[in-house]
Protein backbone atom coordinates (compact mmCIF):
# COMPACT_ATOMS: atom_id res chain seq x y z
CA UNK A 1 0.00 0.00 0.00
CA UNK A 2 1.53 3.59 -0.87
CA UNK A 3 1.76 6.36 0.75
CA UNK A 4 -0.96 8.24 -0.97
CA UNK A 5 -3.32 5.47 -0.22
CA UNK A 6 -2.95 6.01 3.24
CA UNK A 7 -4.26 8.58 6.12
CA UNK A 8 -3.50 9.01 9.38
CA UNK A 9 -6.44 8.09 11.87
CA UNK A 10 -6.62 8.04 15.54
CA UNK A 11 -5.74 4.20 16.31
CA UNK A 12 -2.93 4.32 13.39
CA UNK A 13 -3.02 4.34 10.10
CA UNK A 14 -5.94 3.31 8.24
CA UNK A 15 -6.99 2.22 4.61
CA UNK A 16 -7.90 4.41 2.23
CA UNK A 17 -10.02 2.39 -1.01
CA UNK A 18 -9.33 4.49 -4.40
CA UNK A 19 -12.99 6.14 -5.20
CA UNK A 20 -14.80 4.62 -8.12
CA UNK A 21 -14.07 6.02 -12.01
CA UNK A 22 -17.60 8.36 -13.16
CA UNK A 23 -17.92 5.12 -15.51
CA UNK A 24 -17.32 1.92 -13.62
CA UNK A 25 -20.53 -0.01 -13.73
CA UNK A 26 -20.65 -0.10 -9.91
CA UNK A 27 -21.43 3.36 -10.02
CA UNK A 28 -23.74 3.41 -12.53
CA UNK A 29 -25.48 0.38 -10.87
CA UNK A 30 -25.84 1.91 -7.74
CA UNK A 31 -27.23 5.27 -9.02
CA UNK A 32 -29.73 3.34 -11.09
CA UNK A 33 -30.56 0.96 -7.93
CA UNK A 34 -31.45 1.62 -4.44
CA UNK A 35 -31.03 4.26 -2.41
CA UNK A 36 -31.90 2.96 0.38
CA UNK A 37 -29.17 0.29 1.27
CA UNK A 38 -27.69 -3.15 -0.77
CA UNK A 39 -30.01 -5.30 0.70
CA UNK A 40 -33.40 -2.71 -0.83
CA UNK A 41 -34.71 -3.56 -4.28
CA UNK A 42 -36.47 0.06 -4.40
CA UNK A 43 -35.78 1.26 -7.80
CA UNK A 44 -35.68 5.25 -8.86
CA UNK A 45 -36.14 7.22 -11.86
CA UNK A 46 -36.13 5.56 -15.09
CA UNK A 47 -35.36 2.00 -13.91
CA UNK A 48 -38.44 1.91 -11.39
CA UNK A 49 -40.29 3.20 -14.40
CA UNK A 50 -38.95 0.17 -16.45
CA UNK A 51 -39.49 -2.63 -14.10
CA UNK A 52 -43.00 -0.98 -13.02
CA UNK A 53 -44.02 -0.74 -16.82
CA UNK A 54 -42.64 -4.40 -17.06
CA UNK A 55 -44.70 -6.15 -14.61
CA UNK A 56 -47.45 -4.46 -15.59
CA UNK A 57 -47.59 -6.09 -19.09
CA UNK A 58 -46.81 -8.94 -17.13
CA UNK A 59 -49.81 -8.64 -14.68
CA UNK A 60 -51.86 -7.91 -17.10
CA UNK A 61 -51.06 -11.00 -20.02
CA UNK A 62 -52.77 -13.21 -17.36
CA UNK A 63 -55.77 -10.85 -16.08
CA UNK A 64 -57.01 -9.73 -19.48
CA UNK A 65 -57.27 -13.71 -20.23
CA UNK A 66 -59.18 -14.59 -17.78
CA UNK A 67 -61.98 -12.89 -19.60
CA UNK A 68 -60.80 -12.76 -23.51
CA UNK A 69 -61.90 -15.57 -23.97
CA UNK A 70 -65.71 -15.44 -23.13
CA UNK A 71 -66.81 -13.27 -26.38
CA UNK A 72 -64.72 -15.47 -28.64
CA UNK A 73 -66.18 -18.61 -27.54
CA UNK A 74 -69.44 -19.08 -29.73
CA UNK A 75 -67.05 -18.41 -32.95
CA UNK A 76 -64.19 -20.83 -31.25
CA UNK A 77 -66.92 -23.80 -31.24
CA UNK A 78 -68.48 -22.94 -34.53
CA UNK A 79 -64.99 -23.16 -36.40
CA UNK A 80 -63.42 -26.06 -34.54
CA UNK A 81 -66.74 -27.65 -34.71
CA UNK A 82 -67.34 -28.16 -30.94
CA UNK A 83 -70.15 -28.19 -29.20
CA UNK A 84 -71.32 -25.60 -26.24
CA UNK A 85 -70.53 -27.82 -23.27
CA UNK A 86 -67.21 -28.79 -25.17
CA UNK A 87 -66.19 -25.42 -25.88
CA UNK A 88 -66.42 -24.43 -22.22
CA UNK A 89 -63.40 -26.17 -21.22
CA UNK A 90 -61.60 -23.33 -23.09
CA UNK A 91 -62.07 -21.51 -19.77
CA UNK A 92 -62.30 -24.09 -17.52
CA UNK A 93 -59.00 -25.92 -18.60
CA UNK A 94 -57.33 -21.92 -18.21
CA UNK A 95 -58.80 -21.54 -14.92
CA UNK A 96 -57.91 -24.99 -12.96
CA UNK A 97 -54.54 -24.62 -14.09
CA UNK A 98 -54.25 -21.04 -12.74
CA UNK A 99 -55.54 -21.61 -9.39
CA UNK A 100 -53.63 -25.18 -8.62
CA UNK A 101 -50.40 -22.91 -9.50
CA UNK A 102 -51.53 -19.65 -7.42
CA UNK A 103 -50.32 -21.02 -4.06
CA UNK A 104 -47.47 -22.63 -5.32
CA UNK A 105 -45.59 -19.32 -6.67
CA UNK A 106 -44.34 -18.37 -3.30
CA UNK A 107 -42.18 -22.06 -3.19
CA UNK A 108 -41.61 -21.90 -6.50
CA UNK A 109 -39.56 -18.34 -6.19
CA UNK A 110 -37.92 -19.63 -3.47
CA UNK A 111 -36.90 -22.94 -5.48
CA UNK A 112 -36.10 -21.19 -8.66
CA UNK A 113 -35.14 -17.43 -7.78
CA UNK A 114 -37.95 -15.01 -8.08
CA UNK A 115 -36.47 -13.23 -11.35
CA UNK A 116 -35.71 -16.48 -12.53
CA UNK A 117 -39.38 -18.15 -12.22
CA UNK A 118 -40.99 -14.64 -13.26
CA UNK A 119 -39.18 -14.70 -16.47
CA UNK A 120 -39.77 -18.74 -16.96
CA UNK A 121 -43.61 -17.92 -16.12
CA UNK A 122 -43.32 -14.61 -18.88
CA UNK A 123 -41.89 -16.74 -21.83
CA UNK A 124 -44.17 -19.78 -20.93
CA UNK A 125 -47.48 -17.94 -20.80
CA UNK A 126 -46.41 -16.08 -24.26
CA UNK A 127 -45.26 -19.16 -25.73
CA UNK A 128 -48.59 -21.13 -24.10
CA UNK A 129 -50.42 -18.16 -25.99
CA UNK A 130 -48.93 -18.69 -29.19
CA UNK A 131 -49.87 -22.02 -29.37
CA UNK A 132 -53.28 -21.66 -29.02
CA UNK A 133 -53.51 -19.46 -31.89
CA UNK A 134 -52.16 -21.95 -33.79
CA UNK A 135 -54.73 -24.44 -32.48
CA UNK A 136 -56.84 -26.61 -34.69
CA UNK A 137 -58.49 -28.77 -33.20
CA UNK A 138 -60.53 -28.32 -29.48
CA UNK A 139 -58.33 -30.78 -27.79
CA UNK A 140 -54.99 -29.13 -28.75
CA UNK A 141 -56.77 -25.62 -27.59
CA UNK A 142 -57.74 -26.93 -24.54
CA UNK A 143 -54.22 -28.33 -24.05
CA UNK A 144 -52.36 -25.81 -24.46
CA UNK A 145 -54.70 -23.53 -22.20
CA UNK A 146 -53.83 -25.48 -19.65
CA UNK A 147 -50.19 -24.92 -20.42
CA UNK A 148 -50.83 -21.09 -20.37
CA UNK A 149 -53.11 -20.82 -17.19
CA UNK A 150 -50.19 -23.36 -15.56
CA UNK A 151 -47.65 -20.40 -16.31
CA UNK A 152 -50.31 -17.61 -15.54
CA UNK A 153 -50.63 -18.75 -12.05
CA UNK A 154 -46.99 -17.49 -11.68
CA UNK A 155 -47.53 -13.98 -12.81
CA UNK A 156 -49.65 -11.78 -10.37
CA UNK A 157 -48.51 -13.22 -7.10
CA UNK A 158 -44.96 -12.58 -8.06
CA UNK A 159 -45.90 -9.47 -9.87
CA UNK A 160 -47.70 -8.06 -6.34
CA UNK A 161 -44.42 -8.74 -4.51
CA UNK A 162 -41.97 -7.68 -7.06
CA UNK A 163 -44.08 -4.37 -6.83
CA UNK A 164 -43.76 -3.90 -3.24
CA UNK A 165 -40.06 -4.11 -3.28
CA UNK A 166 -39.70 -1.53 -6.20
CA UNK A 167 -40.98 1.25 -4.22
CA UNK A 168 -39.83 2.35 -0.48
CA UNK A 169 -41.75 0.89 2.61
CA UNK A 170 -43.09 4.17 2.85
CA UNK A 171 -44.74 3.89 -1.15
CA UNK A 172 -46.37 0.25 -0.04
CA UNK A 173 -49.60 2.50 -0.95
CA UNK A 174 -48.52 3.40 -4.43
CA UNK A 175 -46.94 -0.18 -5.26
CA UNK A 176 -50.11 -1.94 -4.33
CA UNK A 177 -52.80 0.84 -6.21
CA UNK A 178 -50.55 0.09 -9.79
CA UNK A 179 -50.92 -3.69 -8.77
CA UNK A 180 -54.28 -3.34 -8.23
CA UNK A 181 -54.94 -1.20 -11.38
CA UNK A 182 -53.78 -4.04 -13.69
CA UNK A 183 -55.99 -6.57 -11.09
CA UNK A 184 -59.36 -5.11 -11.98
CA UNK A 185 -58.58 -3.64 -15.06
CA UNK A 186 -57.87 -6.89 -17.09
CA UNK A 187 -60.69 -8.74 -16.70
CA UNK A 188 -62.62 -5.56 -17.29
CA UNK A 189 -60.75 -4.93 -20.80
CA UNK A 190 -60.97 -8.47 -21.35
CA UNK A 191 -64.12 -8.58 -22.96
CA UNK A 192 -63.83 -5.57 -24.74
CA UNK A 193 -60.66 -6.45 -26.57
CA UNK A 194 -62.37 -9.53 -27.08
CA UNK A 195 -65.05 -8.09 -28.73
CA UNK A 196 -63.30 -5.82 -31.30
CA UNK A 197 -60.79 -8.74 -32.18
CA UNK A 198 -63.51 -11.09 -33.02
CA UNK A 199 -65.73 -8.70 -34.73
CA UNK A 200 -62.98 -7.19 -36.77
CA UNK A 201 -60.14 -10.26 -37.08
CA UNK A 202 -60.69 -13.52 -35.71
CA UNK A 203 -60.92 -15.63 -33.09
CA UNK A 204 -57.26 -16.86 -32.75
CA UNK A 205 -56.18 -12.96 -31.97
CA UNK A 206 -57.34 -13.34 -28.76
CA UNK A 207 -53.94 -15.39 -28.04
CA UNK A 208 -51.92 -13.89 -30.75
CA UNK A 209 -52.65 -10.43 -28.72
CA UNK A 210 -50.05 -11.87 -25.73
CA UNK A 211 -47.02 -12.12 -27.80
CA UNK A 212 -46.11 -8.65 -27.78
CA UNK A 213 -46.64 -7.79 -25.00
CA UNK A 214 -45.12 -10.72 -23.55
CA UNK A 215 -41.98 -10.17 -25.46
CA UNK A 216 -41.47 -6.90 -24.24
CA UNK A 217 -42.31 -7.66 -20.76
CA UNK A 218 -39.60 -10.14 -20.69
CA UNK A 219 -36.86 -8.04 -22.24
CA UNK A 220 -37.57 -5.65 -19.69
CA UNK A 221 -37.47 -7.45 -16.97
CA UNK A 222 -34.50 -9.28 -17.81
CA UNK A 223 -32.56 -6.39 -18.20
CA UNK A 224 -33.68 -4.19 -15.88
CA UNK A 225 -35.33 -6.32 -12.79
CA UNK A 226 -32.88 -6.71 -9.87
CA UNK A 227 -33.33 -10.20 -7.33
CA UNK A 228 -30.99 -10.48 -4.37
CA UNK A 229 -32.49 -13.92 -3.93
CA UNK A 230 -30.83 -17.20 -5.54
CA UNK A 231 -32.38 -20.16 -5.69
CA UNK A 232 -32.65 -22.19 -3.23
CA UNK A 233 -32.80 -25.88 -2.18
CA UNK A 234 -36.50 -26.43 -0.76
CA UNK A 235 -38.04 -29.63 0.07
CA UNK A 236 -40.52 -31.26 -2.61
CA UNK A 237 -43.42 -31.77 -0.64
CA UNK A 238 -45.05 -34.21 -2.99
CA UNK A 239 -48.00 -35.32 -1.34
CA UNK A 240 -48.89 -31.80 -0.88
CA UNK A 241 -48.84 -31.17 -4.54
CA UNK A 242 -50.76 -34.58 -5.42
CA UNK A 243 -53.40 -33.07 -2.69
CA UNK A 244 -53.74 -29.68 -3.65
CA UNK A 245 -54.32 -30.63 -7.74
CA UNK A 246 -57.12 -32.74 -6.75
CA UNK A 247 -58.92 -30.39 -4.73
CA UNK A 248 -58.64 -27.38 -6.85
CA UNK A 249 -59.00 -30.00 -9.68
CA UNK A 250 -62.18 -31.23 -8.72
CA UNK A 251 -64.00 -28.16 -6.99
CA UNK A 252 -62.95 -25.97 -10.17
CA UNK A 253 -64.76 -28.89 -12.05
CA UNK A 254 -68.05 -28.90 -9.89
CA UNK A 255 -67.74 -25.39 -9.83
CA UNK A 256 -67.98 -24.89 -13.57
CA UNK A 257 -69.81 -27.74 -14.67
CA UNK A 258 -72.38 -28.03 -11.88
CA UNK A 259 -75.23 -26.07 -13.83
CA UNK A 260 -74.90 -27.77 -16.80
CA UNK A 261 -75.07 -31.28 -15.77
CA UNK A 262 -78.05 -30.68 -13.16
CA UNK A 263 -75.55 -30.61 -9.98
CA UNK A 264 -75.61 -33.48 -7.62
CA UNK A 265 -77.97 -35.33 -9.70
CA UNK A 266 -75.04 -35.67 -11.69
CA UNK A 267 -72.70 -38.81 -10.54
CA UNK A 268 -69.57 -37.07 -11.96
CA UNK A 269 -70.39 -33.97 -9.74
CA UNK A 270 -71.57 -35.97 -7.14
CA UNK A 271 -67.95 -37.38 -7.23
CA UNK A 272 -65.89 -34.70 -7.43
CA UNK A 273 -67.82 -32.92 -4.94
CA UNK A 274 -66.53 -36.28 -2.32
CA UNK A 275 -63.11 -36.10 -3.78
CA UNK A 276 -62.48 -31.96 -3.45
CA UNK A 277 -64.47 -32.19 -0.10
CA UNK A 278 -61.42 -35.10 1.36
CA UNK A 279 -58.34 -33.85 -0.87
CA UNK A 280 -58.59 -30.51 1.25
CA UNK A 281 -59.40 -32.08 4.11
CA UNK A 282 -56.19 -33.78 3.36
CA UNK A 283 -54.13 -31.15 2.06
CA UNK A 284 -54.59 -29.05 5.49
CA UNK A 285 -53.83 -31.91 7.72
CA UNK A 286 -51.02 -32.42 5.84
CA UNK A 287 -49.60 -29.23 5.53
CA UNK A 288 -49.96 -27.87 9.24
CA UNK A 289 -48.15 -31.16 10.39
CA UNK A 290 -44.88 -31.02 8.02
CA UNK A 291 -42.04 -28.61 8.91
CA UNK A 292 -41.64 -27.76 5.18
CA UNK A 293 -44.87 -27.44 3.58
CA UNK A 294 -44.86 -26.32 -0.48
CA UNK A 295 -48.26 -23.98 0.75
CA UNK A 296 -47.49 -22.36 4.34
CA UNK A 297 -50.96 -22.35 5.77
CA UNK A 298 -49.55 -20.53 8.92
CA UNK A 299 -49.88 -17.49 7.83
CA UNK A 300 -53.72 -17.23 7.51
CA UNK A 301 -53.53 -17.85 11.16
CA UNK A 302 -53.18 -14.30 11.83
CA UNK A 303 -56.89 -12.97 12.18
CA UNK A 304 -55.93 -9.58 9.80
CA UNK A 305 -54.79 -11.82 7.08
CA UNK A 306 -57.62 -14.06 7.40
CA UNK A 307 -60.11 -11.24 7.67
CA UNK A 308 -58.63 -9.85 4.41
CA UNK A 309 -58.84 -12.95 2.73
CA UNK A 310 -62.54 -13.57 3.67
CA UNK A 311 -63.14 -9.67 2.32
CA UNK A 312 -61.25 -10.50 -1.01
CA UNK A 313 -63.66 -13.84 -1.83
CA UNK A 314 -66.32 -11.82 -1.35
CA UNK A 315 -65.11 -8.81 -3.04
CA UNK A 316 -65.03 -10.54 -5.95
CA UNK A 317 -68.24 -12.07 -5.55
CA UNK A 318 -69.37 -8.58 -5.85
CA UNK A 319 -67.59 -7.60 -8.86
CA UNK A 320 -66.95 -10.89 -11.18
CA UNK A 321 -70.32 -11.36 -11.73
CA UNK A 322 -71.74 -8.45 -13.48
CA UNK A 323 -68.68 -9.35 -15.91
CA UNK A 324 -70.31 -12.70 -16.82
CA UNK A 325 -73.73 -11.44 -16.57
CA UNK A 326 -74.46 -8.61 -18.22
CA UNK A 327 -72.54 -8.91 -21.44
CA UNK A 328 -74.72 -12.20 -21.85
CA UNK A 329 -77.59 -9.93 -21.23
CA UNK A 330 -76.74 -7.26 -23.24
CA UNK A 331 -75.58 -9.61 -26.58
CA UNK A 332 -78.39 -12.23 -26.25
CA UNK A 333 -81.39 -9.79 -25.04
CA UNK A 334 -80.56 -6.33 -26.28
CA UNK A 335 -78.95 -7.25 -29.77
CA UNK A 336 -75.87 -5.37 -28.48
CA UNK A 337 -72.77 -6.28 -30.71
CA UNK A 338 -69.51 -8.42 -28.61
CA UNK A 339 -67.81 -4.89 -29.12
CA UNK A 340 -70.47 -3.02 -27.98
CA UNK A 341 -71.21 -5.13 -24.77
CA UNK A 342 -67.00 -5.38 -24.28
CA UNK A 343 -67.07 -1.50 -23.93
CA UNK A 344 -69.80 -1.16 -21.81
CA UNK A 345 -67.59 -3.71 -19.25
CA UNK A 346 -64.94 -1.18 -20.08
CA UNK A 347 -66.46 1.90 -18.69
CA UNK A 348 -66.89 0.42 -14.87
CA UNK A 349 -62.87 0.33 -15.54
CA UNK A 350 -62.61 4.00 -16.08
CA UNK A 351 -63.27 5.06 -12.41
CA UNK A 352 -60.12 2.70 -11.80
CA UNK A 353 -57.91 3.78 -13.73
CA UNK A 354 -57.82 8.03 -12.87
CA UNK A 355 -58.13 7.04 -9.13
CA UNK A 356 -55.29 5.17 -8.90
CA UNK A 357 -53.03 7.63 -7.83
CA UNK A 358 -55.51 8.94 -4.88
CA UNK A 359 -56.04 6.46 -3.34
CA UNK A 360 -52.79 4.92 -3.71
CA UNK A 361 -51.52 8.47 -1.63
CA UNK A 362 -54.41 8.21 0.73
CA UNK A 363 -53.30 4.22 0.94
CA UNK A 364 -49.71 5.67 2.23
CA UNK A 365 -50.86 7.99 4.87
CA UNK A 366 -49.57 6.84 8.10
CA UNK A 367 -52.88 7.84 10.22
CA UNK A 368 -55.39 6.77 7.95
CA UNK A 369 -57.72 4.13 8.67
CA UNK A 370 -57.57 1.25 5.79
CA UNK A 371 -60.80 0.34 6.81
CA UNK A 372 -62.72 3.65 5.87
CA UNK A 373 -61.79 3.17 2.56
CA UNK A 374 -62.43 -0.43 2.02
CA UNK A 375 -65.38 -1.04 3.70
CA UNK A 376 -66.76 2.56 1.81
CA UNK A 377 -65.71 0.85 -1.19
CA UNK A 378 -67.18 -2.51 -0.99
CA UNK A 379 -70.52 -0.12 0.13
CA UNK A 380 -70.72 1.93 -2.78
CA UNK A 381 -69.89 -1.07 -5.16
CA UNK A 382 -72.84 -2.79 -3.46
CA UNK A 383 -75.32 0.17 -4.27
CA UNK A 384 -74.10 0.74 -7.79
CA UNK A 385 -75.49 -2.95 -8.37
CA UNK A 386 -78.47 -1.92 -6.48
CA UNK A 387 -78.71 0.33 -9.11
CA UNK A 388 -77.85 -1.88 -12.22
CA UNK A 389 -80.58 -4.21 -10.82
CA UNK A 390 -83.41 -1.18 -10.99
CA UNK A 391 -81.95 -0.97 -14.90
CA UNK A 392 -82.30 -4.05 -16.47
CA UNK A 393 -85.37 -3.70 -18.73
CA UNK A 394 -85.97 -5.30 -22.16
CA UNK A 395 -86.08 -1.63 -23.36
CA UNK A 396 -82.55 -1.01 -21.68
CA UNK A 397 -79.75 1.12 -23.56
CA UNK A 398 -75.94 1.86 -23.29
CA UNK A 399 -76.31 5.33 -21.51
CA UNK A 400 -78.66 3.34 -19.08
CA UNK A 401 -76.25 1.29 -17.82
CA UNK A 402 -73.20 3.72 -17.55
CA UNK A 403 -74.15 5.29 -14.50
CA UNK A 404 -74.38 2.57 -12.24
CA UNK A 405 -71.51 1.59 -13.63
CA UNK A 406 -69.70 4.25 -13.27
CA UNK A 407 -70.50 4.04 -9.36
CA UNK A 408 -69.36 0.07 -8.99
CA UNK A 409 -66.10 1.10 -10.90
CA UNK A 410 -65.91 4.20 -7.90
CA UNK A 411 -66.63 1.44 -5.30
CA UNK A 412 -63.63 -1.06 -7.07
CA UNK A 413 -61.05 1.46 -6.73
CA UNK A 414 -61.16 2.63 -2.79
CA UNK A 415 -61.16 -1.53 -2.02
CA UNK A 416 -58.36 -3.86 -3.82
CA UNK A 417 -55.63 -1.97 -3.47
CA UNK A 418 -55.99 -0.88 0.28
CA UNK A 419 -56.41 -4.39 0.88
CA UNK A 420 -53.50 -5.51 -0.13
CA UNK A 421 -51.72 -2.62 2.12
CA UNK A 422 -53.49 -3.69 5.01
CA UNK A 423 -52.79 -7.36 4.34
CA UNK A 424 -49.28 -6.58 3.39
CA UNK A 425 -48.72 -4.31 6.53
CA UNK A 426 -49.95 -7.45 8.66
CA UNK A 427 -47.35 -9.45 8.36
CA UNK A 428 -43.38 -9.74 8.01
CA UNK A 429 -41.78 -8.42 4.99
CA UNK A 430 -40.07 -12.28 4.53
CA UNK A 431 -44.13 -13.83 4.55
CA UNK A 432 -45.76 -10.95 1.45
CA UNK A 433 -44.77 -13.46 -0.78
CA UNK A 434 -47.19 -15.84 0.48
CA UNK A 435 -49.86 -13.33 1.65
CA UNK A 436 -49.59 -12.12 -1.76
CA UNK A 437 -50.90 -15.32 -3.62
CA UNK A 438 -53.24 -16.23 -0.90
CA UNK A 439 -55.08 -12.87 -1.51
CA UNK A 440 -54.68 -13.76 -5.22
CA UNK A 441 -55.76 -16.75 -4.88
CA UNK A 442 -58.79 -16.14 -2.68
CA UNK A 443 -59.76 -13.24 -5.23
CA UNK A 444 -59.71 -15.74 -8.18
CA UNK A 445 -61.79 -18.28 -6.06
CA UNK A 446 -64.53 -15.90 -5.06
CA UNK A 447 -64.92 -14.96 -8.20
CA UNK A 448 -65.47 -18.94 -9.70
CA UNK A 449 -67.94 -19.62 -6.71
CA UNK A 450 -69.53 -16.44 -6.91
CA UNK A 451 -69.79 -16.86 -10.90
CA UNK A 452 -70.71 -20.86 -10.88
CA UNK A 453 -73.54 -19.79 -7.83
CA UNK A 454 -74.72 -16.75 -9.94
CA UNK A 455 -75.37 -18.71 -13.26
CA UNK A 456 -77.83 -21.63 -11.32
CA UNK A 457 -79.96 -18.61 -9.27
CA UNK A 458 -80.16 -16.97 -12.93
CA UNK A 459 -81.43 -19.98 -14.17
CA UNK A 460 -83.88 -20.88 -10.98
CA UNK A 461 -84.78 -16.94 -11.58
CA UNK A 462 -85.49 -17.49 -15.17
CA UNK A 463 -87.82 -20.68 -14.84
CA UNK A 464 -90.03 -18.95 -11.73
CA UNK A 465 -90.33 -15.72 -13.56
CA UNK A 466 -91.68 -17.56 -16.82
CA UNK A 467 -94.09 -19.50 -15.03
CA UNK A 468 -95.18 -16.68 -13.29
CA UNK A 469 -95.76 -14.56 -16.91
CA UNK A 470 -97.37 -17.36 -18.40
CA UNK A 471 -99.54 -17.77 -15.68
CA UNK A 472 -100.98 -14.33 -16.49
CA UNK A 473 -100.97 -14.28 -20.08
CA UNK A 474 -104.81 -15.19 -20.87
CA UNK A 475 -107.31 -13.07 -22.95
CA UNK A 476 -108.55 -11.85 -19.80
CA UNK A 477 -106.34 -9.22 -19.50
CA UNK A 478 -106.50 -6.39 -21.62
CA UNK A 479 -102.94 -6.10 -22.71
CA UNK A 480 -102.95 -9.22 -23.27
CA UNK A 481 -105.83 -9.43 -25.58
CA UNK A 482 -104.84 -6.33 -27.31
CA UNK A 483 -101.16 -7.76 -28.13
CA UNK A 484 -102.71 -10.94 -29.81
CA UNK A 485 -105.06 -8.55 -32.18
CA UNK A 486 -101.91 -7.89 -34.21
CA UNK A 487 -99.05 -10.66 -33.19
CA UNK A 488 -99.10 -14.32 -32.54
CA UNK A 489 -98.76 -16.69 -29.35
CA UNK A 490 -95.53 -17.54 -30.69
CA UNK A 491 -94.55 -13.65 -30.76
CA UNK A 492 -96.13 -13.39 -26.97
CA UNK A 493 -94.32 -16.37 -25.78
CA UNK A 494 -91.01 -14.45 -27.45
CA UNK A 495 -91.88 -11.15 -25.45
CA UNK A 496 -92.60 -13.28 -22.11
CA UNK A 497 -88.93 -14.86 -22.51
CA UNK A 498 -88.10 -11.52 -22.52
CA UNK A 499 -89.33 -10.04 -20.00
CA UNK A 500 -88.47 -12.85 -17.65
CA UNK A 501 -84.92 -12.69 -18.48
CA UNK A 502 -85.24 -9.12 -17.85
CA UNK A 503 -86.64 -9.93 -14.32
CA UNK A 504 -83.77 -12.67 -13.95
CA UNK A 505 -80.90 -10.90 -14.31
CA UNK A 506 -82.14 -7.61 -12.25
CA UNK A 507 -82.50 -10.62 -9.50
CA UNK A 508 -78.99 -11.37 -9.81
CA UNK A 509 -77.11 -7.84 -10.11
CA UNK A 510 -80.20 -7.62 -6.36
CA UNK A 511 -78.25 -10.33 -5.27
CA UNK A 512 -74.56 -9.34 -5.69
CA UNK A 513 -75.82 -5.43 -4.32
CA UNK A 514 -77.16 -7.05 -1.43
CA UNK A 515 -74.20 -9.37 -0.64
CA UNK A 516 -71.74 -6.06 -0.84
CA UNK A 517 -73.54 -4.26 2.07
CA UNK A 518 -74.12 -7.34 3.60
CA UNK A 519 -70.34 -8.18 3.86
CA UNK A 520 -69.56 -4.29 4.74
CA UNK A 521 -69.25 -4.98 8.46
CA UNK A 522 -66.46 -7.85 7.87
CA UNK A 523 -63.86 -4.86 7.34
CA UNK A 524 -63.73 -4.00 11.06
CA UNK A 525 -61.82 -7.36 11.71
CA UNK A 526 -58.68 -5.87 9.70
CA UNK A 527 -55.79 -4.24 11.53
CA UNK A 528 -56.79 -0.54 12.74
CA UNK A 529 -54.02 1.28 10.86
CA UNK A 530 -50.28 2.05 10.20
CA UNK A 531 -48.43 -0.44 12.55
Amino acid sequence: MTVAERIPGPRGILPLRPPKEPNDPRSLRDAAGSKGGSGSLAEYGLRRYLVVGGVMLAALLQTVDLTIVNVALPTIQGNLGATVDDGTWVVTAYVIANVVVIPLAPWLQLRFGRKNYFLASIAGFTIASMLCGMATSLTALILFRVVQGAFGGGLLATAQVVLRDTFPPQQMGMSQSIFALGTILGPSLGPTLGGILVDNLSWPWVFDVNLVPGILAFVILWRYMRDHTKPQRARVDVAGIALLIVAVSCMQYVLDQGQRDDWFSDQSIQLCSLLALLATSAFVWWELRIAEPIVDLRVMRQPAVAAALLIAGAYAAVIFPSLLLLPQFTIDNLGFTSTLAGILIGVRALPVLLLTIPVARLASLPRFDLRWSIGGGIAVAGLGSLWLASCVTTNSDLGTFIPPLLLVGIGAAFVYSPLLVATMRAVAPEAGAKAASFIVLFFQLGGSVSSASIVAFLDQRLQFHQTILAAQATLSRLPVAQFLQHGTPAQLATVIAGQAAALSYADAFLVTGVLALVVTPGVLLLARKHS
